[in-house]
């Protein structure tokens, strides 16, 4: 058994391949990476912040999903019933409301060229920052009086979990309140992954792993990837150095041509 990992970098998309009981995964690809590392709420990247001095970053969209995967399973009310707010509705209604903030900011974004990282960082300060206190104070009022291991106990306490690395984005213009660009530009990896599931070894996963890369990087870097990747093959047996191996990389090949 096994998983995919995937990581975006500036001009890169890895996709690695390590055994479900090894953590050591992310350490290994993130050698030598300096700076914030988003990610879903999974532990197995907590080494690699503490081993590289990383600033993890959380993701909302995954916390607004456990909220209303728990407003799903809620009961429906009677006519007759007292009109109560279920709390997975208030937690959403109050998420929304970071969602309009960031459209708010796309939108100055796009209609002012000086709407630069410091100015969104300081919207965020002057408008995100107090709903997210106000969400804060509801999970703290409202953690023990759901059962724990109900829909939504289980998002409250997941969210009060991550609580630090789901604020971080505040603190800087350049991150983004979720990794959902990540999750988009993989979804066609994963569609496909699913259509065989498994590899019968390691080195086949492996294998998959680098063609994935290889793609998934030239997609990244406005590349088609078939026409990549007959440019590669047909030019990498007459590269002799490394110079000239790098010039064919998806980020450098446009400008060697």
């Amino acid at each position: 058994m096994g998983f995919f990992g995937w990581f975006t970098w500036a001009a890169k998309r890895v996709v690695s391949l390590r055994p479900v009981a090894q953590r050591a995964g992310a350490t290994t690809l993130l050698d030598g990476f300096k700076g914030y590392l988003q990610t879903d709420g999974y532990s197995g990247y907590n080494p690699a912040c503490e081993q590289y001095t990383l600033i993890s970053v959380g993701c909302m969209d995954h916390v607004q999903r456990k909220f209303k995967d728990a407003l799903d399973a809620a009961p429906k009310k009677k006519t007759n019933q007292t009109n109560t707010v279920d709390k997975a509705a208030v937690a959403l209604a109050l998420i929304k409301k970071l969602y309009n903030i960031e459209r708010q900011i796309k939108d100055l974004s796009e209609k002012q060229a000086d709407f630069t990282s410091e100015h969104i960082k300081a919207y965020r300060q002057q408008n995100s920052i107090p709903i997210l206190e106000e969400i804060k104070a509801f999970l703290d009022t409202n953690v023990s009086k759901v059962p724990k291991d109900s829909l939504t106990g289980i998002a409250i306490h997941y969210m009060l979990n991550q609580w630090k690395k789901l604020t971080v984005y505040c603190t800087c213009g350049e991150l983004r309140i979720s990794n959902i660009l990540a999750e988009n530009a993989i979804r066609p990896f994963v569609v496909g992954r699913k259509a065989w599931l498994f590899a019968d070894t390691p080195q086949g996963a492996h294998a998959s792993a680098v063609c994935y890369s290889i793609v998934e990087s030239a997609k990244h870097n406005g590349l088609e990837p078939y026409h990549y990747i007959h440019d590669l093959l047909t030019r990498l047996p007459y590269a002799e150095t490394v110079d000239e191996i790098e010039t064919l990389l998806p980020w450098n090949i446009n400008k060697s041509q």
